[in-house]
This record gives structure tokens, sequence and C-alpha cells, in this order.
């Protein structure tokens, strides 16, 4: 079983920055594609970024590319998500979630076994 608590998200006025983090226990994290997924109210969940095991490749959605990145530390089990440049329409609830078997940084939320509680991002405009 794996355990993510994410944390990082408020309040910004758009055009500001966030940092979101996602912790993970319960396995080996080098074991783990991660994955950052987001809701917005009354939509639904979409694919926002996701790095694979080993932190070399990564993939965002053409909504947040240029402005979002994603890494990882292992040594700190560690997934983080930089925001840059926030837009109102970046206002969602935003989950970390963990793939044990796939290799590659899937943007398919089925492909995803272990998910956190989220965190709530807010951009005023």
């Amino acid at each position: 079983q794996v355990q993510l608590v994410e944390s990082g998200g408020g309040w910004v006025q758009a055009g500001g920055a966030l940092r979101l983090s996602c912790v993970a226990s319960g396995r080996s994290f080098s074991d783990l594609s991660m994955a950052w997924f987001r809701q917005a109210p009354g939509k639904e969940r979409e694919f926002v970024a996701a790095v694979t095991r080993d932190g070399v490749v990564s993939r965002h959605a053409a909504t947040v590319k240029g402005r979002f990145t994603i890494s990882r530390d292992n040594a700190k089990n560690t997934v983080l998500l930089q925001m840059n440049n926030l837009k109102p329409e970046d206002t969602a609830d935003y989950y970390c979630a963990a793939d044990p078997y796939g290799t590659f940084a899937t943007s398919n939320s089925n492909e995803y076994v272990y998910w956190g509680q989220g965190t709530q991002v807010t951009v005023s405009s």
C-alpha cells in the first residue's frame, strides 16, 4: 500500500506561482511512476503532468506546458509540481497519483493505482 500526501495548495492571484509537493510512503518510491491530475468544480478530472520512475522523462498537458513543471526527488520520496504564471482556469483540486506497474509517464488516470487526498488551488483574476 502506498500513501500519498499533498501540500502546497492555496490562493494566489493570476500570474502568480505555487509549488505543490507530494510525499509518498509505504513502497520504494523509485518503483513508482508519478503524476498530477486536477479536477475543477463541475468538471471531470484531467491530466496535468507525469514523470517516469527515474525522473528522466516527463510529459505535461498542453494546457499547462511552458507554465508547469513536474519533477521528483527519489531520495526524499517526493514529487513536485512547480506552477508558474497561474491563470483562473487553473483553479482546481490537485491530486498526486502513483503507478506501480507502468514504466512510462502515462496520462491515463486508469493506470494510477494510488491517489492522494488532494490539495486545493485557487487562482483569482
